[in-house]
């Protein structure tokens, strides 16, 4: 007999996916954490339920979520994740070169876990020595710290329980605080067809913070029902826009191999379908 796990998503849609083996199940201070084993998608976190990461489709999450505003700024030195507990993000960051990355992650049972079961994903990134690995609130972090970034990457689970503030006013404005002149912020920002008012709701906070403000999209499967957005704020509006020269020539130069990034999704990823563009501009 087949044994399935079934997510429940929004509005009573869900996704099913044939496990294989339950290779971890435990219980953090916050969340309960379970890697699966799929046919298709191999290994898979869930925190409460609900699917985190895929060694089968990450790359499209973490190349997207790194490259896009690593390459769009050109010169960044210093990244602050909030977030991310996976590793993922912070291996596709370190392809770059970054002088420091700092990452503030809540539950400490997530990169655990992670480095013992999903070392496919995060790779050596946590023995980085240019990483310095925080595990506290992330929220918290931002509103003391007095370092400053280049960009502020938000990896966050949905704003349900201990990930809700990490959409708030309060918490982006921190954010605009310890990013550097010229710095970007991205963030996780949910399925649109779904989850609407989730996006509404940080580009409103962001007009109200940055000079620039909107969102990109990516195509990731294990994120069902559509494309999944990821929030986009900054001071400098030509950042959004760098021309495809200029991203090629940046890309080249890295000299690394990538699933789903390329300088032609970098530019059309912010080319959003009319049903985004009315939410975050209904006039």
């Amino acid at each position: 007999m087949s044994v399935w796990f079934d997510e429940v998503l929004h509005d009573g849609v869900g996704q099913r996916l044939e496990i294989e083996e339950v290779l971890y199940e435990g219980q953090s201070e916050f969340q309960d954490i379970k890697i699966l084993r799929n046919k298709k998608f191999g290994r898979i976190m869930t925190l409460d339920g609900v699917v985190q990461t895929t060694e089968g489709d990450e790359f499209v999450y973490h190349e997207m979520f790194a490259h896009v505003p690593l390459l769009a700024h050109g010169r960044a030195k210093r990244v602050l994740i909030i977030g991310g507990g996976d590793g993922g993000l912070l291996e596709e960051v370190l392809k770059h070169d970054v002088e420091h990355v700092t990452e503030v992650e809540l539950d400490g049972g997530v990169v655990e876990v992670s480095k013992q079961y999903l070392s496919s994903i995060c790779q050596q990134a946590y023995d980085d020595p240019r990483v310095n690995l925080v595990i506290g609130d992330g929220a918290k972090f931002v509103a003391e710290t007095d370092q400053t970034f280049d960009l502020v990457l938000v990896d966050s689970t949905d704003p349900i329980g201990p990930g809700a503030v990490l959409f708030t006013h309060e918490f982006y404005s921190h954010c605009k605080r310890c990013l550097n002149p010229g710095g970007i912020l991205v963030t996780q920002n949910g399925v649109p067809f779904m989850q609407g008012d989730e996006l509404v709701s940080s580009v409103g906070h962001f007009r109200s913070l940055f000079a620039d403000a909107g969102a990109y999209v990516i195509s990731c499967p294990t994120y069902a029902l559509g494309f999944m957005t990821l929030g986009w704020a900054s001071d400098d509006a030509d950042l959004r826009r760098q021309s495809m020269e200029t991203i090629s020539a940046r890309f080249d130069a890295l000299a690394i191999d990538t699933q789903y990034y390329n300088p032609a999704t970098h530019i059309a990823s912010f080319a959003l379908p009319n049903f985004i563009v009315k939410l975050i501009d209904p006039s």
